[in-house]
């Protein structure tokens, strides 16, 4: 018998040993990750499902938890900007036990389709963002329906990385090491420094909203993310936002002045620093968190590709909540980059 479970029926014990113990488990399910979304309900509404199979009716003795989905909806105080941006995000994709069943992960999916649906705003779309293989049960995902979306990430094995690094990022890397400092954040001015670094990045490239610094602020502040950063001649250049779990280094936000700085290859330091940080602390793979979709040109998935790592498709699954919605928002997006 299968059962769900909401955040309050969740063992946080259980939940944690199923992260550390599923082979698609990642710091984005963790009961950390839920707690930190949880920490700033101006930005995000989280969520959790679990799912626990009963092996005896008689007695309701349980066979531990199975499978566990921690996401959330998107919130802006634009009550009009809400209307046409919410969404549901996945990252990581759901902690699912290495031998789930297709009836279990059928269930979880639909159950997180129906809980957030029940939201005062529910979201456009629900998306996973995988970090790992889900081809094993894509066939539970479709019947939940979430259609298969191809994309694209880049895995690097920290034990060897420097052997396999492109001849142009050997020659960026040594030139650099020279000129810049690599280093923790000693404060929250650095973080401040570093966030308009990343700001300048979202303004001019990559042109998507971009979190209000309280958001990485609240990281630091929380301990929950290591921010390394490139400083300069006394002043931040670059850096990366890092989380961690199990053997895993998570890139989540990079950035660099790469047309300023040209000489010290802020970027390039940043995730090079980022990769000798999880391999002096023991963890074997380094996690990009993305390279676009294939076949179509993207500059960031090329500057990833000469760090060493392996390209993987692990895709991510998608269920559109409201389709009218969903396709004038793809409509703006493409309209916003295009400007």
């Amino acid at each position: 018998m299968i059962r769900t479970l909401t955040y309050e029926q969740i063992d946080r014990t259980a939940w944690t040993e199923r992260i550390r113990s599923s082979k698609t488990g990642t710091w984005f399910q963790s009961p950390e990750a839920y707690d930190f979304f949880a920490s700033m309900p101006e930005q995000f509404e989280p969520f959790v499902v679990a799912i626990e199979r009963i092996s005896g009716l008689a007695d309701e003795r349980m066979s531990g938890l199975r499978e566990i989905c921690v996401g959330y909806i998107t919130k802006e105080r634009n009550p009009l900007r809400q209307f046409f941006t919410r969404r549901a995000i996945i990252l990581g994709g759901p902690c699912l036990a290495d031998d789930a069943t297709d009836d279990e992960v059928e269930t979880l999916m639909r159950a997180i389709v129906y809980s957030v649906r029940c939201k005062v705003y529910s979201p456009i779309y629900v998306e996973t963002r995988n970090f790992n293989d889900y081809s094993p049960w894509r066939t539970a995902f479709e019947k939940a329906g979430f259609a298969y979306k191809q994309h694209l990430n880049f895995h690097v094995d920290t034990q060897d990385f420097e052997a396999r690094l492109s001849d142009n990022r050997r020659r960026q890397i040594g030139k650099a090491k020279n000129l810049v400092i690599c280093e923790l954040a000693n404060d929250e001015s650095d973080i401040r420094e570093w966030y308009a670094v990343l700001s300048e990045l979202y303004r001019t490239k990559v042109r998507t909203p971009l979190l209000p610094m309280h958001f990485f602020l609240e990281a630091y502040r929380q301990k929950i993310a290591q921010f390394l950063l490139v400083k300069y001649d006394g002043h931040v250049i670059g850096g990366s936002m890092l989380v961690s779990l199990c053997g895993v280094v998570y890139e989540w936000f990079e950035c660099g002045l790469n047309a300023r700085y040209k000489d010290q290859y802020p970027s390039v330091m940043a995730t090079y620093s980022g990769i000798r940080y999880a391999q002096e602390h023991g963890c074997e793979r380094y996690d990009m968190m993305g390279a676009g979709e294939p076949n179509k040109p993207y500059g960031v998935r090329d500057f990833k590709a000469e760090f060493g790592g392996t390209l993987v498709e692990h895709g991510r699954f998608l269920c559109v909540c409201h389709p009218m919605l969903y396709r004038f928002g793809v409509f703006i997006v493409r309209i916003l980059k295009h400007l």
